[in-house]
């Protein structure tokens, strides 16, 4: 296989917007696994789903075809044409592919360049397809790697120290919003790690009063125990929300959650003090209306890449070491891979040539009278003649070179040796 067969095909935060990325959410990782298995050409895949993208790394030998397939899964549910479809997703290819996988593991590629969620995630996604079998020989390596160079980030540079993460940028509008967030009460709606980061950059700012809420009242319990606070049932949420200062959610619900007028009338028992909601779940949770109610301050993920803009210079010096980092061992899969092609015409050849020395050396000897000694010397001196004959071919082929032409060597080779032809 050439490198030119890896493909990633996606969507993320600077194709599609919001209203577009919640529509490709899949709750489930089973159903696109399995419907991928189904695609024609898709030979190894791995399904990647977070907040902020949606992508499909995978091989094929026939990949026009393949990518019209994996489009058409992806906005199966979304009302949008192909040509829509195509507007917003992207397409590496190649060479491309494997630079652009291994920026998303180090988190070049992230809204908040830096934060460490994205690796996870990809291991996550990666642990699912592999038990699955979706997996093979490329992709394992390929992905595997992507995971030692964004150690290597992490290692050799402080973009991680300056980093922030959505939940982290989350407050830091927050803090816009009130000036400070001194004894400011939080609700926090879903108890996953999104609002676990949350609650911890929260009280590091002064907060002193966190209600969690969650479907699962067992998980909420778990959650507001670290922080000393307290834990109530999704049905909780009205309520809560009159004491409230800052609610930010975060499930994994398919549909909203709070719509405009189940706020509104919690307004005036709240004296139209200042609401802040943010909504960093995808789909979203908070009804966009509620943007329209006085006093009620909504955001969602989109709007936290303005706080992260601010950020991006502090991060730029840094990012730019990881990416030479980055650029290096993903051209050191590329040459791995190449190498890889190689191995079959290598294997051949030098069997080939081995079998031929062991049977002309057997014809020879059957004619001659020689002691075990002379024998010896007569396989070791041929086998060293076969040896230093295919030096220079092998060399040759193994030079670096473009793909084309590397595979242009390895056909020339092949029928010069009458080797068999590849498959």
């Amino acid at each position: 296989m050439s490198v030119d067969q890896i493909l990633v095909l996606g969507v993320n935060h600077k194709t599609a917007p919001v209203e577009v990325r919640e529509k490709l959410a899949f709750p489930d990782i089973e159903v696109p696994l399995a419907k991928l298995g189904e695609v024609p050409g898709c030979t190894e895949f791995c399904f990647l789903s977070t907040c902020n993208r949606v992508e499909v790394i995978f091989t094929s030998a026939t990949p026009e075809k393949t990518v019209r397939h994996i489009r058409s899964f992806l906005f199966a549910d979304s009302n949008l044409g192909d040509e829509e479809a195509t507007r917003y997703t992207y397409l590496y290819t190649g060479a491309d592919a494997v630079n652009h996988l291994y920026r998303v593991a180090a988190s070049l590629d992230s809204m908040v360049v830096g934060e460490p969620q994205i690796l996870g995630q990809l291991k996550d996604a990666y642990r699912e397809a592999y038990a699955r079998q979706c997996t093979g020989t490329i992709l394992n390596r390929l992905i595997h790697k992507a995971f030692s160079s964004a150690k290597r980030v992490r290692t050799e540079t402080n973009i991680g120290s300056s980093a922030v993460s959505i939940s982290y940028a989350a407050v830091e509008l927050a803090k816009k919003i009130f000036g400070s967030l001194k004894n400011k009460k939080v609700l926090l709606v879903g108890a996953g790690e999104m609002a676990e980061l949350a609650a911890e950059h929260l009280m590091s700012q002064g907060c002193t009063e966190i209600t969690v809420a969650n479907r699962t009242l067992k998980n909420a319990v778990t959650l507001a125990k670290q922080f000393n606070g307290k834990a109530v049932g999704l049905s909780e949420i009205i309520p809560q929300l009159e004491l409230a200062d800052i609610m930010i959610s975060s499930t994994g619900a398919q549909d909203l959650i709070l719509h405009h007028d189940d706020v509104k009338p919690i307004m005036r028992p709240r004296r139209n003090k200042p609401l802040f909601l943010i909504d960093i779940a995808v789909p979203r949770d908070l009804d966009p209306k509620l943007n329209e109610i006085d006093n009620i301050y909504l955001y969602d993920v989109d709007d936290l890449s303005q706080v992260v803009e601010m950020n991006k210079k502090d991060r730029q010096g840094e990012a730019d070491k990881a990416s030479a980092i980055v650029t290096e061992e993903a051209i050191k899969f590329s040459n791995w891979l190449d190498n890889l092609a190689l191995t079959p015409t290598i294997t051949a050849l030098l069997g080939n040539a081995e079998q031929l020395r062991k049977t002309e050396v057997e014809r020879t000897l059957a004619t001659l009278d020689l002691s075990p000694k002379e024998i010896k010397a007569i396989n070791k001196l041929t086998a060293s003649l076969v040896n230093k004959m295919l030096h220079h071919p092998l060399i040759h082929l193994k030079a670096e070179c473009h793909t084309q032409e590397k595979q242009e060597k390895i056909d020339h080779l092949r029928k010069m040796f009458s080797l068999d032809v590849r498959d």
